[in-house]
Protein backbone atom coordinates (compact mmCIF):
# COMPACT_ATOMS: atom_id res chain seq x y z
CA UNK A 1 0.00 0.00 0.00
CA UNK A 2 1.41 3.61 -1.17
CA UNK A 3 1.75 5.93 1.96
CA UNK A 4 0.30 9.03 2.18
CA UNK A 5 1.61 12.20 0.31
CA UNK A 6 3.02 15.23 2.13
CA UNK A 7 0.54 17.61 0.77
CA UNK A 8 -2.71 15.79 0.93
CA UNK A 9 -1.79 14.53 4.73
CA UNK A 10 -1.75 18.33 5.26
CA UNK A 11 -4.99 19.00 3.89
CA UNK A 12 -6.35 16.26 5.49
CA UNK A 13 -5.10 17.60 8.96
CA UNK A 14 -6.42 21.29 8.38
CA UNK A 15 -9.95 19.77 7.49
CA UNK A 16 -10.07 17.92 10.54
CA UNK A 17 -8.82 20.75 12.53
CA UNK A 18 -11.06 23.48 11.35
CA UNK A 19 -14.25 21.10 11.85
CA UNK A 20 -13.09 20.34 15.79
CA UNK A 21 -12.59 23.69 16.32
CA UNK A 22 -15.76 24.94 14.30
CA UNK A 23 -17.62 22.52 16.44
CA UNK A 24 -16.67 22.23 19.55
CA UNK A 25 -15.13 25.42 20.34
CA UNK A 26 -15.58 28.21 18.47
CA UNK A 27 -18.01 29.05 15.31
CA UNK A 28 -15.98 29.19 12.26
CA UNK A 29 -19.03 28.89 9.92
CA UNK A 30 -20.34 32.71 10.18
CA UNK A 31 -17.86 34.43 9.55
CA UNK A 32 -15.17 31.73 7.09
CA UNK A 33 -17.97 29.56 5.25
CA UNK A 34 -18.97 31.55 1.62
CA UNK A 35 -22.37 33.99 1.27
CA UNK A 36 -24.56 35.23 -1.42
CA UNK A 37 -22.66 38.04 -2.72
CA UNK A 38 -25.94 39.94 -2.01
CA UNK A 39 -25.50 38.82 1.96
CA UNK A 40 -23.89 41.61 4.21
CA UNK A 41 -21.62 38.90 5.31
CA UNK A 42 -20.03 38.26 2.43
CA UNK A 43 -16.47 38.35 2.19
CA UNK A 44 -14.10 37.70 -1.13
CA UNK A 45 -11.49 35.62 1.61
CA UNK A 46 -14.54 32.75 1.92
CA UNK A 47 -13.43 31.51 -1.43
CA UNK A 48 -10.96 29.89 -0.10
CA UNK A 49 -11.70 29.73 3.52
CA UNK A 50 -15.12 28.10 2.61
CA UNK A 51 -13.41 24.98 1.38
CA UNK A 52 -12.35 23.75 4.42
CA UNK A 53 -15.41 23.75 6.55
CA UNK A 54 -17.79 20.92 6.87
CA UNK A 55 -21.23 20.83 7.73
CA UNK A 56 -21.36 17.02 9.51
CA UNK A 57 -18.87 14.33 10.05
CA UNK A 58 -20.48 12.23 7.01
CA UNK A 59 -19.55 15.18 5.28
CA UNK A 60 -16.10 15.57 5.96
CA UNK A 61 -15.55 12.14 6.00
CA UNK A 62 -16.84 11.78 1.98
CA UNK A 63 -15.05 14.60 1.47
CA UNK A 64 -11.10 13.23 3.28
CA UNK A 65 -11.54 10.26 2.12
CA UNK A 66 -11.80 11.21 -1.85
CA UNK A 67 -8.83 13.21 -1.21
CA UNK A 68 -6.85 10.19 0.59
CA UNK A 69 -7.75 7.94 -2.46
CA UNK A 70 -7.45 9.90 -5.65
CA UNK A 71 -5.23 12.45 -4.39
CA UNK A 72 -1.71 10.83 -3.08
CA UNK A 73 -1.42 9.54 -7.22
CA UNK A 74 -1.91 13.08 -8.49
CA UNK A 75 0.80 14.56 -6.18
CA UNK A 76 3.04 12.43 -6.94
CA UNK A 77 3.07 12.76 -10.47
CA UNK A 78 2.68 16.42 -10.02
CA UNK A 79 4.64 17.27 -6.97
CA UNK A 80 3.12 18.87 -4.24
CA UNK A 81 3.37 23.07 -5.33
CA UNK A 82 1.74 21.56 -8.59
CA UNK A 83 -1.27 20.06 -6.77
CA UNK A 84 -1.44 22.31 -4.27
CA UNK A 85 -2.58 24.89 -6.65
CA UNK A 86 -4.91 22.59 -8.58
CA UNK A 87 -6.72 21.97 -5.27
CA UNK A 88 -6.89 25.51 -4.74
CA UNK A 89 -7.81 26.44 -8.38
CA UNK A 90 -10.38 23.66 -8.07
CA UNK A 91 -11.81 24.53 -5.04
CA UNK A 92 -12.37 28.16 -5.95
CA UNK A 93 -13.50 28.02 -9.00
CA UNK A 94 -16.19 25.69 -7.72
CA UNK A 95 -17.06 28.45 -5.24
CA UNK A 96 -17.06 31.16 -8.17
CA UNK A 97 -19.38 29.07 -10.36
CA UNK A 98 -21.90 28.21 -7.41
CA UNK A 99 -21.81 32.23 -6.61
CA UNK A 100 -22.54 33.07 -10.38
CA UNK A 101 -25.30 30.80 -10.53
CA UNK A 102 -26.75 31.46 -7.13
CA UNK A 103 -26.59 35.63 -8.15
CA UNK A 104 -28.51 34.68 -11.21
CA UNK A 105 -31.40 33.10 -9.00
CA UNK A 106 -31.23 35.22 -5.93
CA UNK A 107 -31.53 37.97 -8.57
CA UNK A 108 -34.61 37.06 -9.29
CA UNK A 109 -36.16 36.16 -6.41
CA UNK A 110 -34.57 39.99 -5.51
CA UNK A 111 -36.77 41.14 -7.86
CA UNK A 112 -39.72 38.85 -6.84
CA UNK A 113 -39.53 40.45 -3.38
CA UNK A 114 -39.74 44.14 -4.68
CA UNK A 115 -42.92 43.67 -7.24
CA UNK A 116 -44.51 42.03 -4.04
CA UNK A 117 -43.52 44.37 -2.01
CA UNK A 118 -44.81 46.96 -4.01
CA UNK A 119 -48.06 45.45 -4.61
CA UNK A 120 -48.90 42.93 -1.44
CA UNK A 121 -52.06 40.41 -2.82
CA UNK A 122 -52.44 37.19 -2.01
CA UNK A 123 -52.37 35.91 -6.12
CA UNK A 124 -49.42 37.85 -5.25
CA UNK A 125 -48.09 35.54 -2.56
CA UNK A 126 -49.34 32.39 -4.10
CA UNK A 127 -47.22 33.09 -7.47
CA UNK A 128 -43.70 34.21 -5.05
CA UNK A 129 -44.61 30.95 -3.75
CA UNK A 130 -45.30 28.66 -6.13
CA UNK A 131 -41.93 29.96 -8.62
CA UNK A 132 -39.62 30.93 -5.56
CA UNK A 133 -40.65 29.09 -1.91
CA UNK A 134 -42.10 26.08 -2.96
CA UNK A 135 -40.95 23.83 -0.70
CA UNK A 136 -43.19 25.79 2.44
CA UNK A 137 -45.80 26.40 0.05
CA UNK A 138 -48.21 23.72 1.67
CA UNK A 139 -46.74 24.55 4.87
CA UNK A 140 -48.13 27.79 4.61
CA UNK A 141 -51.47 26.79 3.29
CA UNK A 142 -53.58 28.00 6.14
CA UNK A 143 -52.05 31.88 6.35
CA UNK A 144 -52.68 31.92 2.36
CA UNK A 145 -56.60 31.20 2.78
CA UNK A 146 -57.11 33.46 5.52
CA UNK A 147 -55.07 36.27 2.99
CA UNK A 148 -57.35 34.84 0.24
CA UNK A 149 -60.91 35.82 2.40
CA UNK A 150 -59.59 38.80 4.38
CA UNK A 151 -57.12 40.39 1.03
CA UNK A 152 -57.41 43.75 2.42
CA UNK A 153 -56.72 43.09 6.00
CA UNK A 154 -53.27 44.90 6.93
CA UNK A 155 -51.97 42.54 9.72
CA UNK A 156 -52.36 40.14 6.62
CA UNK A 157 -50.17 42.44 4.43
CA UNK A 158 -47.72 43.22 6.61
CA UNK A 159 -47.22 39.37 7.72
CA UNK A 160 -46.86 38.16 3.62
CA UNK A 161 -44.50 41.08 3.25
CA UNK A 162 -42.62 40.22 5.52
CA UNK A 163 -42.55 36.31 5.13
CA UNK A 164 -41.10 37.18 1.36
CA UNK A 165 -38.12 39.48 3.05
CA UNK A 166 -37.53 37.10 5.34
CA UNK A 167 -37.27 33.81 3.01
CA UNK A 168 -35.04 36.27 0.94
CA UNK A 169 -33.15 36.65 3.40
CA UNK A 170 -32.54 32.84 4.01
CA UNK A 171 -31.52 32.34 0.65
CA UNK A 172 -28.66 34.90 0.68
CA UNK A 173 -27.35 33.70 4.27
CA UNK A 174 -27.68 30.25 3.66
CA UNK A 175 -24.16 29.09 3.74
CA UNK A 176 -21.83 27.17 1.21
CA UNK A 177 -19.25 24.80 3.19
CA UNK A 178 -16.92 22.14 2.24
CA UNK A 179 -14.34 20.70 0.27
CA UNK A 180 -16.41 19.05 -2.61
CA UNK A 181 -15.87 21.34 -5.20
CA UNK A 182 -11.64 20.67 -4.90
CA UNK A 183 -12.54 16.45 -4.69
CA UNK A 184 -14.49 16.56 -7.67
CA UNK A 185 -11.99 18.32 -9.58
CA UNK A 186 -9.48 15.42 -8.36
CA UNK A 187 -11.75 13.05 -9.52
CA UNK A 188 -11.89 14.93 -12.78
CA UNK A 189 -8.45 14.83 -13.35
CA UNK A 190 -7.87 11.21 -12.30
CA UNK A 191 -10.90 9.87 -14.85
CA UNK A 192 -8.47 12.08 -17.49
CA UNK A 193 -5.25 10.90 -16.79
CA UNK A 194 -6.42 7.57 -15.65
CA UNK A 195 -9.32 6.87 -17.44
CA UNK A 196 -9.07 2.76 -17.88
CA UNK A 197 -8.55 2.58 -14.23
CA UNK A 198 -10.89 0.29 -13.14
CA UNK A 199 -12.68 1.29 -9.33
CA UNK A 200 -14.33 -0.88 -7.28
CA UNK A 201 -17.55 0.71 -5.74
CA UNK A 202 -19.94 0.00 -2.92
CA UNK A 203 -23.33 -1.15 -4.22
CA UNK A 204 -21.94 -1.96 -7.32
CA UNK A 205 -21.15 -5.50 -8.08
CA UNK A 206 -18.33 -4.93 -10.89
CA UNK A 207 -15.70 -2.77 -11.46
CA UNK A 208 -16.12 0.57 -13.41
CA UNK A 209 -13.48 1.96 -15.44
CA UNK A 210 -12.55 5.55 -13.93
CA UNK A 211 -13.40 7.64 -17.14
CA UNK A 212 -16.90 5.89 -17.29
CA UNK A 213 -17.36 6.72 -13.40
CA UNK A 214 -16.29 10.22 -13.87
CA UNK A 215 -19.03 10.72 -16.80
CA UNK A 216 -21.73 9.18 -15.04
CA UNK A 217 -21.20 11.12 -12.56
CA UNK A 218 -20.87 14.72 -14.09
CA UNK A 219 -24.23 14.09 -16.33
CA UNK A 220 -26.03 13.13 -12.64
CA UNK A 221 -24.55 16.26 -11.00
CA UNK A 222 -25.43 18.46 -14.12
CA UNK A 223 -29.09 16.75 -13.89
CA UNK A 224 -29.17 17.52 -10.30
CA UNK A 225 -27.95 21.21 -10.64
CA UNK A 226 -30.65 21.70 -13.03
CA UNK A 227 -33.44 19.93 -11.70
CA UNK A 228 -32.70 22.24 -8.63
CA UNK A 229 -35.17 20.20 -6.33
CA UNK A 230 -35.99 22.48 -3.39
CA UNK A 231 -35.73 20.03 -0.49
CA UNK A 232 -31.89 19.00 -1.91
CA UNK A 233 -28.95 21.31 0.06
CA UNK A 234 -26.55 20.03 -2.15
CA UNK A 235 -24.63 22.22 -3.90
CA UNK A 236 -24.32 20.28 -7.24
CA UNK A 237 -22.84 23.32 -9.26
CA UNK A 238 -19.98 23.84 -6.79
CA UNK A 239 -19.13 20.48 -7.84
CA UNK A 240 -19.75 20.36 -11.29
CA UNK A 241 -17.45 24.00 -11.36
CA UNK A 242 -14.46 21.76 -9.28
CA UNK A 243 -14.60 19.59 -12.52
CA UNK A 244 -15.02 21.85 -15.38
CA UNK A 245 -12.06 24.28 -13.64
CA UNK A 246 -10.19 21.13 -13.45
CA UNK A 247 -10.37 20.55 -17.27
CA UNK A 248 -9.92 23.66 -17.95
CA UNK A 249 -6.81 23.80 -15.97
CA UNK A 250 -5.59 19.82 -17.47
CA UNK A 251 -6.21 21.19 -21.02
CA UNK A 252 -4.07 24.41 -20.37
CA UNK A 253 -1.31 22.86 -19.05
CA UNK A 254 -1.38 20.45 -21.82
CA UNK A 255 -1.19 23.18 -24.47
CA UNK A 256 1.67 24.16 -22.43
CA UNK A 257 3.53 20.76 -23.14
CA UNK A 258 3.24 20.65 -19.03
CA UNK A 259 4.83 16.64 -18.22
CA UNK A 260 2.16 15.28 -16.04
CA UNK A 261 4.36 12.44 -15.23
Amino acid sequence: MLSITPTVKNLLILNILFFVVDSYIFNLTNVFALRSVFSPAFLPFQFVTYMFLHGSFGHLFSNMFGLFMFGPLLERGWGPKKFLFFYFFTGIGAGMLFSGIDYFENSQVRQAVEIFTQNPTPDGLVDFMSKHAERIYEANLDFLNKFEENPTNSGYIQQSVAFVNSYYQSLINTPLVGASGAIFGILMAFGLLFPNTELFLLFVPFPIKAKYFVAFYGLYELYAGFQNAQSDNVAHFAHIGGMLFAYILLRYWNTQRTNFY
